[in-house]
């Protein structure tokens, strides 16, 4: 595995020096529940809001192979707009109201999102709902949300963006999780198949029956939704018309603390299941396709230790990944092609990650993770291994303003093929990934 062979600036030795410690990241939370009611003390209105601001670089390798040889290689561009492989950007701020109404028989939240990331920036306006909904507190055990709100799954996608402790998410969530939206499966060679609306964030439209119950030290929660599949469902569309089935527990052995800081130990499991429709082919037919995801997860803190984990699997709707490894757009050096994105529609892939961590003088933390993601595994040709090795530092200031400091250490390859083949020479040029961001709350 190569991951120090590049001539690595000055941060990734600093950070390398760390390499055998671990950090704290958000402990054990019960994310349903805090994010789906409101506390009985809690105000009728209750204004909230976050800055996130950042820096992100690579080295900008070129393409080594292929109908787009020495251009821009796509992962080696900062996201959402691909344009360089450095960027400064305001990449999240979220103003939002939520509260406590008619002596707390009814919750509700509302939250707009801007700035430079894939929901927000993706479409238009370029300040995007995200959050909308109701919770009754009605029927003993079954509180009802009604909306458009996260989805109960992956305890990643779950977590708000604010509270994670790394700049980007795992490969399986940003690939796996993460719905992208797109009309075709990316045949056509003069169309860049672009994104056909804003991500998910993990967020879906639909109605959530869900509640949290004690037994002793245990707290285990459950939650049932039926949404549409379509994510952020105003600017994404209906969907195809068959209700997307959303399964979720979990139990918490909690060993103290409250809302988002608590100790425990908490295990997770979760079920997705949805169609979605695809121009597939030379003809472009339009088909109808199941999307199903599910996994499995752990997380554990106590006092200044914590580590955690996730198993996730996924059937159908495979994101793929772009032409050649170049930027969507792109013409190729012969002019006869256009890459754009691609879509495995029968395809499978899975993932884990692995994560633990330190608390160092109260305000500081060491941080390891370690993601894998192996995509498009029915077929040798297909299939890409994706392997990422994060290394992180996070000073709190105070519990408004946070600073991290990461350094992924990358390796993508594709195993079933020869390492001269196009593809594992054009992946052998996927570079490391410095960033530093800044958090405020208000």
């Amino acid at each position: 595995m190569r991951y120090c062979n590049r001539g690595i600036r000055a941060n990734t030795i600093i950070l390398c020096s760390i390499a055998l410690f671990y950090a704290l990241p958000v402990s054990a939370t019960n994310w349903v529940m805090l994010q789906g009611t409101e506390p009985a003390k809690a105000p009728a209105y209750r204004p909230f809001g976050f800055i996130g601001i950042e820096y992100q670089q690579t080295d900008d390798s070129q393409i080594a192979a292929g109908p787009y040889k020495g251009q821009p290689l796509m992962p080696n561009r900062i996201g959402p707009r691909l344009e360089n492989a450095s960027e400064f950007q305001f990449a999240h701020a979220r103003l939002g109201l939520r509260g406590r109404l008619l002596t707390g028989k009814l919750n509700y939240w509302i939250s707009p999102l801007a700035g430079d990331n894939g929901i927000s920036h993706n479409g238009s306006p370029n300040v995007k709902l995200t959050d909308l909904s109701v919770t009754l507190n009605l029927i003993p055990h079954a509180r009802i949300r009604i909306g458009q709100f996260k989805q109960p799954g992956s305890e990643e996608g779950l977590q708000p963006a604010v509270l994670r402790d790394y700049i980007r998410p795992t490969n399986l969530s940003r690939q796996l999780t993460n719905e992208r939206f797109f009309d075709s499966d990316g045949t056509p060679k003069n169309d860049d198949n672009v994104f056909d609306g804003p991500l998910s964030g993990w967020r879906d439209t639909g109605i959530q029956v869900f509640d949290a119950f004690k037994t002793n030290a245990w707290e285990h929660t459950y939650a049932l939704m039926v949404g549409t599949g379509t994510g952020p469902a105003i600017y994404n569309g209906s969907g195809s018309g068959r209700p997307e089935r959303y399964l979720y527990w979990s139990s918490e052995l909690i060993f103290g603390g409250k809302g988002p800081f608590r100790d425990g130990l908490k295990l997770t499991g979760w079920y997705q299941d949805g169609e979605r429709e695809l121009r597939v082919g030379a003809q472009q037919k339009t088909e109808t396709f199941d999307r199903r995801r599910y996994g499995l997860g752990a997380t554990f803190r106590r006092g200044p230790w914590r580590i955690a984990g996730e198993w996730v699997k996924a059937d159908g709707m495979i994101f793929n990944g772009t032409d050649g490894g170049a930027v969507p757009g792109s013409t190729s050096n012969s002019g006869k092609e256009i890459s754009g994105f691609n879509v495995l529609p029968d395809d499978e892939a899975d993932g884990w990650y692995l994560d633990g961590g330190y608390r160092l003088f109260g305000d500081w933390e060491l941080r390891a993770r370690y993601d894998r993601l192996n995509r498009g595994t029915n077929e040798k040709g297909t299939e890409r291994r994706f392997e990422t090795f994060t290394l992180g530092i996070t000073y709190r200031h105070n519990k408004q303003v946070r600073v991290l400091t990461d350094y992924e250490f990358r390796q993508v390859e594709a195993p079933g093929l020869s390492d001269s083949a196009t593809p594992n020479r054009i992946l052998s040029k996927v570079d490391d990934v410095f960033g530093v961001k800044i958090w405020v709350r208000f």
